[in-house]
């Protein structure tokens, strides 16, 4: 029953204790608010709520902390190009503090719409100049830092074990370097401060001790983690992309100031693929949770579609198999509906849920227990209690549903009629018989004091 995680810094399935029990620090990295989140962000969110859900659900009181990146994330890795609230500012036509109020403000909707929980805190880059510039001189205190002509650089080679996080080969990477380094000195050198161009009017940009600019995309997650959670503390989350440069470099920054890796744990949730490519805002095509909305897909479904595959694999995308978790939704939210009150939850099958999402949140598994109990014999009352303790990590609102009122076929309540009279009289053959009609025609009928309830199949 103990709770275990995977962890990427030590490759390995370890067991979870928090630092300073009860609570939890937990630091989940944040969108870049110069576009739309896409789906395959999304799952990354979601993997990240169902591991709070988890937490809280096992006793603990989470401290959870989402950072907002609106400056500093340039469009390459390798600290060139455009910052890309600069980009984003150009194509939209408005301000880079407009469109990252515009963008976290979608981000939000959308985390709303999935049912995910929110941070405690929400921490904006812009919001916290002064202590990533205070954790820059903290690093270049310790001699870790070089200034080039555009900024002030991070020295891995200061660092014996840099890389650790991802297991890069640094020799090999410095061997088959196919880009300028211009004035870095190594190739996994990367900026913690950018000056601003003479030649370009930079909208966002501050004054520090080292010249006019903006910081890297790197630091703020170090100072703000520290800031929130101290320089050391529970669980760092990202998706699988951070691994290599933006979860690494955190790490360095971090070693170098405090002495720490920054977390005990290092989890990361896998991308989604649509024709087994990685969705990116990159390729100009990618699926946000609106236009999903816009098609008719409730927002839940794709949320039960995430749950049936574990984070740390890869999830292929198809309409097919997104139309199909909303079938499934649909039904399960039908058959909780019909079970009425809820009653006292089975023990054995909550042993056996915790046992599974303490298994590195093991989703599929607890959605097939789920479907179990469902179509199981236990007492409706149970069945319902049981099922409504699972959606505390679920997350599917299961126990806030009921069917949308829409106007019943007179022919449907007439079966209706006819079935109740003849459960009155115990014919309980014929009653069968019609339900099994009603059932056909796409409509579910529940017995209530006042007589038979009728609603259409899988509404909402």
């Amino acid at each position: 029953m103990a709770l275990q995680l995977y962890d990427t810094y030590s490759r390995q399935l370890r067991d979870f204790q928090p630092l300073t029990p009860p609570t939890v620090g937990l630091y989940a990295c944040g969108p870049t608010v110069y576009d739309y989140a896409h789906i395959g962000n999304l799952r990354t969110y979601l993997f990240e709520d169902i591991l709070h859900r988890v937490l809280a659900f096992n006793g603990y009181t989470v401290q959870h902390v989402t950072n907002i990146t609106d400056v500093g994330h340039l469009t390459s890795d390798a600290d060139e190009g455009e910052d890309k609230m600069e980009k984003g500012a150009k194509r939209t036509g408005k301000t880079a503090w407009e469109i990252a109020e515009l963008y976290t403000q979608a981000f939000k909707r959308d985390l709303k719409h999935l049912n995910i929980l929110e941070p405690g805190i929400w921490c904006r880059a812009t919001d916290h100049i002064q202590e990533q510039i205070e954790f820059i001189q903290g690093i270049e205190a310790k001699g870790f830092t070089y200034q080039t002509s555009d900024g002030v650089y991070f020295d891995t080679s200061q660092l014996s074990d840099y890389g650790f996080l991802a297991r890069l080969d640094i020799e090999g990477l410095q061997a088959g370097a196919r880009v300028a380094m211009a004035e870095k000195r190594n190739l996994t050198d990367f900026a913690l401060w950018k000056f601003s161009s003479a030649e370009q009017t930079r909208q966002m940009e501050w004054d520090s001790p080292w010249g006019r600019g903006f910081p890297g995309w790197h630091i703020e997650c170090s100072a703000m983690s520290a800031k929130y959670l101290g320089s050391f503390f529970d669980i760092h989350c990202g998706g699988e992309d951070h691994i290599p440069v933006h979860h690494t470099n955190e790490i360095a920054q971090t070693q170098a100031c405090h002495g720490t890796h920054l977390a005990n744990f290092w989890m990361h949730g896998y991308f989604l693929q649509v024709n087994e490519a990685k969705m990116a805002k990159s390729s100009g095509e990618f699926l946000t949770l609106q236009r999903l909305i816009d098609k008719g897909v409730d927002p839940l479904s794709y949320r039960y579609f995430c749950l049936g595959a574990c984070y740390r694999a890869k999830l292929n995308f198809t309409w097919e198999s997104l139309e199909g978790a909303g079938v499934a939704l649909n039904r399960l939210r039908s058959l909780s509906y019909s079970w009425g009150e809820a009653g006292t939850a089975d023990k054995d099958y909550i042993q056996r849920f915790t046992s599974y999402i303490n298994n590195d949140l093991n989703m599929p598994q607890a959605l097939a227990l789920t479907w179990e109990i469902a179509k199981g014999d236990l007492p409706d009352a149970t069945k319902k209690a049981t099922i409504v303790e699972f959606d505390k990590v679920l997350g599917l609102r299961l126990a806030e549903w009921s069917p949308t009122v829409e106007p019943i076929p007179e022919e449907i309540m007439a079966l209706a009629q006819q079935r109740h009279e003849a459960r009155l009289e115990k014919r309980w053959q014929e009653a069968d018989q019609l339900r099994a009609q009603i059932a056909a025609a796409g409509y579910t009928v529940k017995d209530t004091a006042e007589g038979p309830q009728v609603y259409l199949d899988g509404g909402s």
